[in-house]
């Protein structure tokens, strides 16, 4: 008789021990489980809420590619290397970015970058100069890059830009170091960004408001008279987020006492803007 014990009755005891072991051992596994650890740490009051936050955006960083965040190549705005630098200034005046992929007939040929202070260094020189001889060099990656590596290629170049490319080596969008950083810390607004008010209320009807995500939850019960303030949440955004349980996309929409919130604006991490629709119109038009 064989003093071999059958693999069948082994093997399971042995990943039942194992499992038991990295139960009590407190270590993660996996991403998963470093992610359940974090959030107990927040319950715990180890981590505030800001702080988690860019911690999962700093893990999705590293899981995700540049064609998961590119400005598709439709949307860019661009600019012809034929051109001269006066005819140019209506359109850098209109959208007021610091930098504007520089193509050569169509949007799929991108051959350099025109930064807006070299225009406007040069254009006082010479107006009739081109776009072609102030231009600079595109900084140029493929769509399958992630973004950690991405990031840490910008950093290192001095590149704020990079032109995306496809398997055939054609401009397929672009993608920015503002970009990469919004999927670490959340939307980042400056000057020229649209605000539509300076407080957390938009009344756009009697019956119709525009609400920013990150308004007080005790702000909102007292403007609207409502009573939804809890230890869960913080904002009217934690509140849609408690309402979904998970985290909302744009567009998704939800009926909570006759007041129905839908997300105008939100990211893979959180919510910026919610539209509310009630079904009276004795809500005041104050703003918050």
């Amino acid at each position: 008789m064989s003093d071999e014990q059958p693999p069948s009755r082994t093997a399971p005891g042995k990943r039942w021990v194992e499992r038991i072991s990295q139960l009590f051992s407190g270590e993660p596994q996996d991403l998963d489980d470093l992610l359940d650890i974090l959030r107990e740490a927040r319950e715990n009051h180890l981590l505030d809420t800001d702080a988690l936050s860019m911690i999962e955006g700093v893990l999705q960083v590293s899981q995700m590619r540049v064609r998961d965040i590119m400005i598709p190549r439709v949307q860019m705005v661009v600019v012809p290397k034929d051109a001269e630098l006066e005819t140019i200034f209506p359109l850098v005046i209109e959208f007021c970015h610091s930098r504007y992929p520089v193509i050569d007939g169509d949007r799929s040929k991108v051959v350099g970058v025109l930064l807006a202070k070299d225009l406007l260094a040069r254009v006082l020189q010479n107006k009739t100069m081109t776009v072609q001889e102030i231009m600079r060099h595109a900084c140029v990656v493929p769509e399958s890059k992630r973004l950690n590596v991405l990031l840490k290629e910008l950093r290192t170049t001095g590149n704020h830009m990079a032109i995306v490319v496809d398997e055939y080596g054609q401009a397929a969008g672009l993608v920015t170091i503002e970009d990469v950083l919004e999927e670490i810390v959340g939307e980042i607004e400056d000057e020229h960004d649209d605000h539509e008010d300076e407080g957390y209320v938009f009344q756009r009807s009697a019956n119709e408001f525009m609400i920013k995500a990150l308004m007080p939850i005790d702000e909102f019960d007292e403007y609207f008279s409502t009573n939804f303030t809890t230890d869960e949440y913080d904002t009217i955004g934690g509140f849609l987020v408690s309402q979904l349980e998970h985290m909302p996309k744009k567009g998704e929409n939800v009926l909570v006492d006759n007041m129905r919130f839908e997300v105008v604006r939100a990211d893979n991490r959180r919510v910026h803007l919610i539209k509310l629709k009630t079904q009276n119109n004795q809500m005041a038009g104050k703003q918050v």
